[in-house]
């Protein structure tokens, strides 16, 4: 049995994360970046937190209109959660395909920053649900999460 009390863990988390970050899984998995992002360390487990609460007002918002628009893209049925594979399709695919949309530049992290990408899509489509989903789905459907590593 573990020794691992998950519920004080979560409290904890609570108590130290402010602003979550709805990207958390993409940026612990260095597919992104984010400048407004700030990693913690908790029971020896990493958790990502925002510092700027109108970035992560947008970031919720764009992460919400990725999952509506996704769940049919990966096949999902609306009542099921979302699994880790599919999560990470979701969030890595979905800023990448946001970052082709733009025709950001490959070479540079601000070509990775979800902040930036989501404000500079803003400044182009005007508003959230404006962007261009059906362009940004192809990047989400794509996408694939890098291979477990066997330990044998």
């Amino acid at each position: 049995m573990s020794g691992y009390n998950e519920s004080a863990y979560k409290q904890a988390r609570d108590t130290a994360i402010a602003l979550p970050c709805p990207f958390e899984r993409a940026l612990l998995s260095a597919c992104v970046c984010c400048y407004k992002s700030r990693k913690l360390l908790l029971a020896e487990r990493e958790a990502i937190s925002c510092t700027e609460p109108t970035a992560n007002g947008l970031c919720l918002d764009f992460h919400g209109a990725l999952h509506a628009n996704a769940r049919f893209a990966l096949h999902m049925d609306p009542n099921q959660p979302w699994p880790f594979g599919k999560e990470i399709r979701a969030q890595c695919g979905g800023i990448l395909g946001l970052k082709a949309v733009l025709g950001m530049e490959e070479s540079n992290d601000e070509g990775r920053d979800i902040a930036l990408l989501v404000a500079a899509g803003m400044d182009r489509h005007g508003d959230i649900a404006a962007f261009p989903y059906s362009e940004i789905m192809r990047a989400v459907v794509h996408y694939e999460p890098r291979k477990r590593r066997d330990d044998k």
